[in-house]
């Protein structure tokens, strides 16, 4: 009863804003050139969705987010529990890793056009400099909050460094590495969209910067609504994967067994 309760609440606010929206536009009080209505921005979807064409940005997208993210959290996750497990190495390294870390992504982008041309894999490094630090640090910390109780029982009952990496400190960075997934999600689109925005033929970023030159409002609002689902589809997934690899989550509303 509370879930459905929730739920209507959710709908109602949705149907008053886009209501109240809708309007706005209709009697003048919002500007529609910078503002345009939902039903506008909902036919502009509805047109891109039955053109194929529109698929094919979707694709490069979707091509150039992955790549990105795997690269990313693969990279972010080995020098994570990498430097997680050599102390010395990592305060040896550590004003390196900040100072890289405090360099905005974004200026990186005309960088990588360079040296990488406007194809695929500038857009692909971009997002993988965006994904790489959010991964990075929580494998890191994750690796670091292992019980030293825990750890030293496993020594003392003769498990070698693979052991221990397999059954001690991978499960407890777990949580730590999942979570971190599923906020860098959104920065590997965001690094993709901004490599388009830079320079591309193709991409929903392209189709965002377009409908921009063209003043075209309905299909920046468009491209932003079809990005939002777009990362709430990759967040669903990745969502049902934590549920299988981390079984002992209790879910929402479960208590843990006593």
């Amino acid at each position: 009863m509370q879930a459905t309760n929730v739920r209507l609440i959710q709908l109602a606010l949705l149907v008053v804003i886009l209501g109240g929206w809708e309007l706005g536009v209709a009697t003048g009080a919002i500007d529609q050139f910078f503002f345009p209505s939902p039903l506008a921005i909902v036919r502009q979807i509805v047109e891109w969705v039955m053109d194929p064409e529109f698929y094919n940005h979707v694709g490069v997208t979707l091509g150039e987010t992955v790549l990105g993210y795997l690269i990313g959290t693969g990279l972010g996750v080995a020098a994570g529990v990498w430097l997680g497990l050599s102390p010395f190495v990592a305060r040896v390294l550590d004003p390196f890793i900040k100072a890289v870390n405090a360099i905005p992504r974004v200026v990186l982008a005309p960088i990588f056009v360079l040296w990488l041309g406007l194809g695929l894999w500038s857009k692909v490094a971009l997002a993988v400099t965006l994904v790489f630090f959010i991964t990075f640090f929580n494998a890191m910390q994750g690796v670091k909050e292992v019980n030293p109780v825990v750890l030293s029982n496993a020594r003392i009952l003769g498990a070698k460094r693979t052991d221990l990496l397999r059954h001690v400190y991978f499960p407890a960075a777990a949580s730590w590495i999942l979570s971190s997934l599923r906020t860098s999600v959104g920065f590997a689109v965001v690094g993709a969209i901004i490599g388009e925005y830079l320079g591309a033929s193709a991409g929903l970023g392209y189709l965002i910067a377009r409908s921009e030159g063209n003043f075209d409002a309905v299909g920046v609002f468009a491209g932003i609504i079809i990005l939002a689902v777009f990362v709430l589809v990759i967040d669903l997934v990745l969502d049902l994967v934590e549920r299988k690899l981390i079984t002992w989550r209790p879910r929402n509303g479960e208590e843990r067994p006593a």
